[in-house]
């Protein structure tokens, strides 16, 4: 396993707390996958708004995550245990993440969102379809068995960076976990295609029955950085 970087520009601000950097649990049975599909990681900072999760797809390198989906036999869903901060500036989605905006509103930086790669609206061609964000919106769970958030092969933040790629952002209260089951489509750096159906993941890690793979800290980074 690879020890995780945060990619992007430096931001302005330094956070509360370090950043922590580890694995999820990724539960025995739960994937089904293609090549270079390496499992699902995440960062963690406090704040004063919580704990801010992120959560990346793991790739080889030159490999694109395309989609995350749900579908009738496979629903996607994405929840907590407490409630997602959602700030009033933002959006469910990376589009409400402008940049412009953060030296105004400080706290937009800490919205709960989805994303493919980018931690900004800067460069996005991200599109959604199917999915209805009204709960998520309101601090609850995202859940679909018919929608996507996703972008094309030849949007540039569907490309891995440092073997990665951002799917979303999630602030909860300090104490609370976010965890779900999402599907997952995208290309080998071949060109052939790649699926994961059925993804589990928790964070912070809990342990549970059926455990695939339980990986400690990876590493400490003491700032943020952005994309």
């Amino acid at each position: 396993m690879s020890v995780f970087q945060i990619k992007g520009e430096e931001h302005m601000e330094v956070r509360m707390t370090p950043l922590i950097v580890s694995t999820l649990i990724v539960a025995a049975g739960s994937v089904t996958a293609m090549a270079d599909f390496n499992g699902i990681s995440y960062t963690s900072e406090t704040s004063a708004y919580g704990v801010t999760y992120q959560i990346f797809v793991d790739l080889d390198a030159g490999d694109q995550l395309n989609a995350v989906y749900g579908d009738s036999a496979n629903a996607l869903s994405i929840s907590t245990d407490g409630i997602f901060y959602q700030n009033p500036y933002g959006q469910a989605t990376v589009a409400g993440m402008n940049p412009a905006f953060f030296p105004i509103f400080p706290s937009l930086i800490y919205d709960s969102f989805v994303t493919i790669g980018l931690e900004t609206n800067v460069g996005n061609a991200m599109l959604d379809i199917g999915i209805d964000f009204t709960t998520f919106e309101a601090g609850g769970a995202i859940w679909t068995d018919n929608g996507s958030w996703f972008a094309t092969p030849d949007d540039e933040q569907v490309n891995e960076v440092n073997g990665q790629v951002l799917i979303g952002q999630f602030t909860v209260g300090v104490g609370d976990t976010v965890s779900g089951i999402v599907n997952l489509q995208g290309k080998n750096a071949d060109g052939s295609n790649w699926t994961a159906i059925g993804a589990e993941f928790s964070a912070p890690v809990i342990p549970a029955p059926g455990v695939l793979v339980l990986v400690g800290l990876a590493g400490v980074v003491t700032s943020r950085r952005r994309k």
